[in-house]
């Protein structure tokens, strides 16, 4: 079965059962022992979704698990320090999702009597909420019929119906909503199984690499396995190289051994998280202190660099040791910088590398 078949494809398949298969393995192979699950209520189910974006589940868990046990419902979270919240989200990546969660949960305090939503209108207005995560809060919270198409589901469904081109286009993206819609059961109760289930399939049998077609329900239904070409769904677009950028990040020490961190600012990467100080690869150092922050310094031997991945780009950081004096470091604390002893705990949301950086500057005295 080829694309141009894919309309009576999409009737054929709910009148023949799709999701009742679904749904039968599901009972026997699906996941329901997740701490989001359940009667958990919807502020749960909203902060897991949120986690889920781009994030796999056995990573999300512990933070999740933490993050609750902090921030237990709306009125608590919207009342944190974003420091406080950037704390229990750092390593999970993506940092705007923490910013965007802090601050919807203040919308909700402010317009919404501490409540979420109920109307898929009012939820997409909400900071980091896009179509399928409403959909699938509104389906998981609240019994709704809506449709979830995250990766997991749009890689079954590229598949199932042989849609080709990549789901980040515009056409192909819509016939995938399409499907996720028509395929729903009648009933909202139904329907939060029926999105479970599509998402526990793809991310534990119908797998970007290597998928078992030999465990899947709809592996007589697939498109892709008649065709003989499941690797070749869903398309992908032609992936650049990640462009090396190069940093310079300081350890500036006072003769206590504390180490100064700034604060990002919210907008770039690590938004509002706390770092070391950064300058160019090609600056000198002492010179940069001086017409930074006033201060003189004892440049001492360069760490080996590091490398840290982002989405577009990779970073190249170069760790420069400094020794400062104890006369420059009342000067160099402000509300964006603070002193930090390794060892201790910083109260404050650390980017990645910069923990491996203490860490190390830890193990070295």
């Amino acid at each position: 079965m080829t694309l141009p078949a894919v309309n009576n494809a999409i009737g054929n398949a709910a009148a023949s059962g799709f999701s009742s298969t679904l749904l039968r393995w599901h009972r026997r192979h699906g996941r329901h022992d997740l701490p989001w699950q359940g009667a958990v209520g919807p502020y749960r189910i909203w902060v897991a979704e949120i986690m889920l974006q781009q994030t796999q589940v056995a990573t999300v868990i512990p933070y999740f698990q933490r993050f609750v046990c902090s921030f237990p419902d709306i009125a608590t979270l919207a009342a944190a320090p974003l420091d406080t919240v950037l704390e229990h989200w750092a390593g999970l990546g993506y940092y705007a999702r923490a910013r965007n969660l802090h601050r919807a949960a203040e919308v909700l305090e402010r317009d919404h009597g501490g409540s979420i939503p109920r109307e898929l209108d009012q939820l997409l207005t909400l900071p980091g909420i896009g179509r399928s995560t409403a959909g699938a809060i509104l389906s998981f919270a609240f019994g709704q019929r809506q449709p979830v198409l995250d990766g997991n589901v749009k890689r079954v469904l590229a598949r199932c119906f042989a849609v080709a081109g990549d789901p980040g286009m515009a056409p192909v993206n819509r016939k995938l909503w399409q499907l996720a819609s028509v395929l729903l059961p009648s009933t909202g109760r139904r329907t939060a199984s029926h999105n479970q289930a599509m998402m526990d399939l793809g991310a534990g049998v119908c797998t970007r690499t290597s998928p078992a077609c030999g465990r899947c329900p709809l592996a007589t239904r697939c498109c892709a396995r008649a065709l003989g070409l499941v690797q070749a769904y869903p398309g992908r677009r032609r992936r650049l190289a990640r462009p090396l950028r190069q940093t310079m990040l300081l350890l500036l020490i006072d003769p206590v051994g504390r180490v100064l961190l700034e604060q990002r600012p919210a907008a770039g990467i690590w938004g509002g998280l706390w770092s070391l100080p950064e300058c160019s690869v090609d600056a000198s150092v002492r010179e940069w202190c001086q017409t930074t922050y006033g201060v003189s310094g004892t440049v001492l031997a360069p760490w080996p660099s590091l490398r840290h991945g982002f989405t577009h780009f990779v970073l190249e950081i170069h760790p420069q040791p400094v020794r400062v004096s104890a006369r420059a470091t009342g000067r160099m604390q402000s509300d964006q910088r603070l002193w930090y002893k390794p060892g201790t705990m910083p109260g404050r949301g650390l980017a990645a590398p910069v923990k491996r950086l203490l860490q190390q500057l830890e193990n070295s005295v």
